[in-house]
């Protein structure tokens, strides 16, 4: 099957693309379809060829003025509002002309023109909407209740109504509208062409018509298009696209520059090494548009909720109207009365408010995120997380940053720097990480290595090196290494990574080593702490690094020597508890836990395709205390989502009472309906703010 990509343009109702959406389920040429309001970005799988004209025809039927077209654009959006805009002048000026003092026959049809010019397309979507046996939407009720106006007599209110409602929904398409720009601004960073140089000259290319090997060449301030090695000698890239650090990066050469950077130099040439569609940028851009398909419970209970709603609302109003009635005994005035109750119900039903800011606050929290740094996968990953009670952490790469660094250096019979520059002596010409990390240290202190003054190297398997500086014999290694030479090492450390030195038949000190915590850990730790959320570190290294570790970083609680297979037995015992379970690993060989867990959230592994297909969420650098910052982000949406949904009922009930008992009049009715919507929407897009 055939994955396709449509958008709608004009797709402004959100009742209507549930409408659509469901219609398009339905269609046997059709399978996997997902509509999303905010990105109006239609993805499905093509079965049958006739899969196009049936989503055309469908779209037709119930949005006439939104077209169907492969490629995204949104320039019908500013004709459409410009248009919107005209009428609504117009018809308020024909309304303010009703009030000066004429015969009440040409201020009735006056009334009637400022209804009409404001409300026609209201009117017709009503009729055809009945005609097709599928009434129960927003012009239906708004017609409906301001015809039964008129019929009442109250000719000024039953315009005024269709304006005011006209106006509100015109600013809540506004506000829809720059919402959409706001979280969609990411999308910009998509670029158009590309420089390529081919046989000597320079030549524009689209991206995904560049080839891996293929040489680019970028000026300062330009975009980095697809992901590339850097050919030049260093140079400093704004990666803040990617992780939320504005902090420039400098590469070095035939370093990795990904999609999305800015270079801040000068121009400089690269070499593709990965084609468009699997670079960075490509695959955050992919999952920001597609993260509205993935729906929160919340949002399927609202469309739910909206569908029972409406029909119940309207049935209510029809009872409301004659029950009164035919218990009074046909009395016109009581009709009158009720009546007029009864219209308020109609307009108070329509359900935009809800269906329109729940879906757009999980967006705009997606949106949020991603502009700190983090890509998270969908609302329901939203939800999730902001009910996390522990989180699992792989050590290696995570909480810590892999690599070692000395601590600490114990010295008997020679001071310290001589302990550490006989081991350096000895562990200069070795590749192995702890043996660079010496050297490293040794370095750092000002010092200075000559290799020729080291003789005779030799690397004893699983036990250390020997060489020869000056005549004299130095061993670096475990404690078996120098035993085996005669030299007694005395009690031996238990815990870290220790490196014994003997030199000229005596044990002069050994150097210890511990895996370096990463910048954040350690605050990010005492933070879900104070957030009373449990911290586990899971780790295959010995007991006594792992105890090392979590002792200096303050976790709950930590396993150690565990195979990839017993992380996620653990995992699976932690599932088991109340409340929500994180993992959150390197993305790499953390994969089985990652998708296990009830959330993963990997770590800085952007280039990884499964990091990008297993995990929830992404951290896009190496910091792992934005998780502090990936709760925050879906703590916040949660709340303006449940905000949202608590105030629009509410108010909705209030003046559904209200006006059952006569104390409200149309005008509350209209702003329960369009007033809260675009209070809702507003809120939403607070959710963009992402507290660190």
């Amino acid at each position: 099957m055939q994955k396709s990509v449509l958008y709608l343009q004009g797709l402004d109702c959100p009742n209507c693309t549930e409408k659509i959406a469901e219609r398009i389920k339905k269609l046997s040429s059709v399978k996997n379809s997902e509509l999303s309001f905010v990105s109006k970005k239609l993805t499905y799988d093509e079965v049958d060829k006739t899969a196009l004209s049936d989503i055309k025809k469908i779209v037709k039927e119930i949005e006439p003025d939104v077209k169907v077209v492969e490629e995204k654009s949104d320039d019908d959006e500013k004709d459409a509002t410009l248009f919107d805009l005209v009428r609504l002048i117009a018809s308020l000026l024909i309304f303010a002309v009703s009030f000066i003092p004429m015969p009440k026959v040409i201020t009735i049809c006056l009334i009637v023109l400022a209804y009409l010019v404001s409300g026609y397309d209201v009117v017709i979507g009503c009729v055809k909407n009945i005609i097709k046996l599928r009434p129960f939407d927003e012009c239906f009720l708004m017609t409906i209740a301001t015809a039964g106006a008129f019929l009442l007599g109250e000719y000024h209110e039953a315009a005024a109504v269709m304006i005011f409602y006209q106006t509100g929904e015109l600013f809540q398409s506004y506000a829809v509208k720059r919402s959409r720009k706001s979280i969609t601004s990411l999308l910009a960073l998509r670029p158009d062409k590309v420089s390529v140089m081919r046989n000597g000259e320079i030549i524009s290319l689209a991206p995904e018509e560049v080839s891996i090997g293929d040489i680019i060449r970028l000026k300062a301030g330009e975009r980095v298009p697809i992901d590339c090695k850097l050919l030049d000698t260093d140079a400093d890239f704004d990666m803040s696209a990617l992780t939320g650090e504005s902090v420039p990066v400098l590469v070095n050469k035939n370093g990795e520059v990904l999609s999305g950077s800015i270079n801040l130099t000068r121009t400089v040439e690269l070499e593709v090494i990965r084609p468009f569609v699997e670079s960075a940028m490509s695959k955050i851009l992919d999952m920001v548009e597609n993260a509205s398909s993935k729906k929160a419970r919340a949002e399927r209970f609202i469309t739910k909720f909206a569908r029972v709603y409406t029909p119940v609302v309207v049935i209510s109003a029809l009872l409301l109207a004659f029950i009164p009635y035919l218990v009074s005994g046909f009395s016109f005035e009581i009709f009158k009365m009720w009546g007029y109750r009864a219209l308020l119900f109609l307009v108070v039903s329509c359900p935009c408010a809800l269906v329109v800011s729940v879906p757009l606050g999980f967006f705009a929290g997606i949106g949020g995120a991603s502009r700190k740094g983090i890509l998270i996968k969908g609302a329901n990953s939203i939800e999730t997380m902001s009910k996390v009670r522990r989180i699992a952490f792989d050590k290696t790469g995570t909480l810590t940053t892999g690599r070692f660094k000395v601590s600490r250096i114990t010295a008997q019979n020679a001071d310290e720097n001589e302990v550490l520059r006989l081991c350096a002596y000895a562990e200069m010409n070795s590749n192995h990480p702890i043996a660079k990390s010496i050297v490293e240290e040794y370095l750092s202190r000002g010092e200075r290595l000559d290799g020729e003054l080291v003789s005779d190297v030799n690397e004893v398997s699983g036990k250390g090196i020997t060489a020869s500086l000056g005549g004299k014999l130095i061993l670096a290694g475990n404690s078996l290494l120098l035993t085996e030479h005669g030299i007694n090492v005395g009690a031996v450390e238990n815990s870290s990574t220790c490196v014994y030195v003997g030199y000229d038949g005596e044990y002069i000190g050994c150097v210890t080593l511990e895996d370096e915590i990463k910048k954040n850990a350690k605050n990010m730790v005492t933070k879900l702490n104070d957030m009373d959320i449990e911290s586990v570190m899971l780790t295959g290294d010995r007991e006594s690094s792992a105890s090392a570790v979590a002792k200096r970083l303050g976790v709950s609680d930590y396993h150690s020597e565990l195979l990839p297979k017993d992380k996620v037995d653990y995992v699976e015992k932690m599932l088991r508890l109340d409340g929500v379970t994180a993992f959150a690993g390197d993305g790499i060989n953390d994969a089985p836990v990652l998708a296990r867990a009830d959330i993963g959230i990997s770590m800085g592994a952007l280039g990884s395709d499964i990091a990008i297909e297993t995990a929830d969420a992404v951290i896009m650098n190496d910091d792992v205390g934005k998780i502090i910052t990936l709760i925050n982000a879906c703590r916040k949406t949660m709340k303006i989502v449940k905000t949202n949904i608590v105030f629009a009922i509410l108010i909705k009930l209030i003046v559904l009472v209200l006006g059952a008992i006569g104390y409200a009049n149309m005008w509350f009715a209209v702003f329960a309906d369009v007033g809260v919507a675009l209070i809702c929407v507003l809120n939403s897009l607070r959710a963009l703010k992402v507290k660190e």
